[in-house]
């Protein structure tokens, strides 16, 4: 029997499957598509991402093909200053398009054995008290202990779960491509200028090789969100939007997507779960999509996996859905405000004129910004130090850096005082002493999420927490 189904190939998907492996967890990804798609859905990660991929290891690979970015503007458009004294040591953007995510995922989960599956369609699923059983479009059938749906805003998994998705439907589309024009790019840079300055979803922008990427309102919404829009609708609405269509030609691929906000009633079903917009969708505002579901797997991985292996406290698995259903539900807020903040209605244009002079105060530009790169979470751990529940940061140590202790997706007590012992949790937790004149704590138990589960210096204290994170000791 396979221990974890995944079902979607994406950066979730992916995510989630690498993370189950470091714990030697049998994992096998369905995908539908026989080919990695070509379609640039997302052009970066941001913050919280990428202290992911560090704390993983993997952010030299992401750097190495990425650009990084200190630009204002990610809320709403609203252009100020990219604020300073952020609490991360990655303040920037990296820009990285989704295929190259994509494919650099895909590299790591083939380097620690995950098994992926292309051209393999699930269908149909049911389950009992030992595990699950999927169905695919070819007539086989796999078992599994666990499946998790990582198979997009339009989840088969959800669907079949019946989980309601409540949330409002699409109201506008907005067509997205890469293509050639004839324009000479004096000409776009100045109607684009000029456009943006009251339609804030048109943009046409050189990205290389001779192409550019180009986003432009629809004309209505699209019945059927699986067919893909045509050359000539991109010609009409940027004849409409922008008095040109700039001689658009030879087109690479054609999208289109909405404002439908939608989130899960639940994100758990028996030992069925759900996570990226299989449990969410909204606007792209921000571009916090992939990065909410990215974040979504390093949040369940460990959880999952402890589940499988067998030492998993009561209630750990279901931590996931408490932790990371808020998560989105802000998500979902946020990009609503930032939707009504692009409108051109006289009201919302003039509480944007508003916020835009509320965020001259760096305070408020800090907070807005936090939201979006989402190291600004707390998880409700209960009452205690204000780091508790929240991610730690990469702090530098004597001996190195926080991050590179966190590789191989375990616990670690990260302590000041060379007094405190994790026996009974040694499978589970790492030990470190070192010293950070960062860290104005004694020690820190870190969950495998980097999020605080303890801050203290009592042994007695720590032996009481333990437990809940990491399941009784082994003596």
């Amino acid at each position: 029997m396979i221990d974890v189904i995944v079902a979607g190939g994406g950066p979730t998907g992916l995510m989630l499957a690498c993370e189950l492996r470091l714990h030697g967890v049998h994992v096998v990804v369905l995908e539908r598509d026989t080919e990695p798609t070509r379609v640039v859905r997302s052009l970066g990660l941001h913050a919280r991402s990428i202290e992911v991929l560090d704390q993983r290891g993997l952010l030299e690979r992401f750097l190495e093909l990425g650009k990084q970015y200190k630009i204002g503007g990610y809320f709403a458009g609203i252009t100020k200053p990219w604020p300073d004294r952020l609490d991360t040591a990655h303040g920037y953007v990296l820009g990285i398009p989704q295929p190259v995510t994509d494919r650099l995922l895909t590299e790591r989960a083939i380097e620690v054995g995950v098994e992926i599956r292309r051209g393999r369609e699930l269908v149909g699923l049911s389950q009992d008290d030992h595990g699950v059983t999927a169905e695919l479009a070819d007539g086989t059938q796999l078992r599994s202990r666990y499946l998790v749906g990582c198979d997009g805003g339009r989840s088969t998994v959800r669907r079949l779960l019946g989980v309601g998705f409540p949330g409002e439907p699409a109201t506008v589309d907005t067509l997205l491509g890469e293509m050639e024009l004839t324009a000479p790019p004096e000409e776009v840079a100045d109607v684009m200028t000029e456009v943006r300055k009251t339609q804030l979803r048109f943009g046409v922008g050189p990205i290389g090789d001779g192409l550019y990427r180009v986003v432009v309102p629809a004309d209505g919404v699209s019945e059927s969100r699986t067919v893909p829009p045509t050359l000539e609708d991109f010609k009409q609405q940027l004849r409409t939007t922008a008095g040109t269509d700039f001689g658009v030609h030879s087109p690479r691929w054609l999208s289109r997507f909405s404002d439908a906000t939608r989130l899960a009633e639940r994100y758990r079903v028996g030992r069925v779960l759900l996570a990226g917009d299989a449990a969410h969708v909204h606007p792209p505002l921000g571009g916090q999509g992939l990065n909410l579901g990215i974040q979504d797997a390093f949040n369940l991985g460990w959880k999952l996996a402890a589940e499988v292996d067998g030492w998993a406290p009561n209630g750990l698995l279901d931590s996931y859905q408490a932790e990371r259903h808020p998560v989105a539900a802000a998500v979902l807020d946020n990009t609503r405000a930032q939707t009504e903040l692009m409108s051109l209605d006289p009201g919302p244009q003039a509480v944007r004129r508003l916020l835009s002079e509320l965020m001259e105060f760096e305070d408020v530009n800090r907070y807005l910004i936090e939201k979006i790169i989402a190291i600004g979470i707390r998880y409700d751990f209960g009452e205690g130090h204000e780091l508790l529940g929240r991610r730690l940061r990469d702090v530098k140590l004597k001996r190195g850096h926080l991050y590179d202790l966190m590789h191989g997706g375990r616990g670690l007590l990260l302590d000041q005082t060379g007094r405190l012992s994790v026996t009974g949790w040694a499978d589970r937790v790492d030990h470190v002493v070192d010293i950070s004149e960062e860290l104005d704590v004694p020690a820190v138990l870190l969950r495998p999420d980097g999020h605080v589960a303890w801050v203290g210096d009592d042994q007695q204290d720590l032996l009481g927490r333990l437990p809940k994170w990491f399941g009784a000791a082994v003596h």
